[in-house]
């Protein structure tokens, strides 16, 4: 487990800190700090009322809340977004509306799901031939019906 320091802003305040909602969770449940109607085809970065520092080495992943989606057509379209260890801005949450009737987001209503996960970094080795695989240079759809 890691420790993630939090501190929130003036229209934060009285929110909910990110929680998982059961033992087991996988994701923290993160709300909303405002009141709006997501329109039709509409995407709108969500405040969340809430600065991280996340500790090096690792992300927080933003991911849409799989109830949304299903029945209201609401979404994060960058999923998972990221945030870096190294941001301190605002956390929010850019969500969209696929559905067909205006959605109402309000303050303190959950809005998708924070996930810490461990980063590893690469650095680029450039070489004159890579190995051959079975698969080889088969692309979208190749290796299946």
């Amino acid at each position: 487990m890691i420790r993630i320091q939090i501190t929130r802003l003036p229209h934060g305040e009285g929110l909910p800190l990110p929680a998982y909602a059961t033992a087991h969770a996988a994701g923290m449940d993160v709300v909303s700090a405002e009141d709006f109607d997501l329109q039709p085809g509409q995407r709108h970065a969500v405040a969340t009322g809430l600065r991280i520092a996340i500790p090096e080495g690792y992300e927080v992943q933003v991911r849409p809340r799989s109830g949304l989606a299903l029945k209201h057509g609401i979404t994060v379209p960058n999923t998972p977004g990221t945030i870096d260890a190294d941001y301190r801005g605002e956390l929010k949450v850019i969500m969209i509306n696929h559905g067909t009737e205006p959605f109402p987001v309000r303050r303190g209503e959950r809005i998708a799901q924070l996930v810490p996960a461990a980063v590893t970094q690469a650095e680029w080795e450039e070489v004159d031939e890579l190995d051959e695989t079975v698969r080889g240079d088969g692309g979208f759809g190749s290796t299946g019906r």
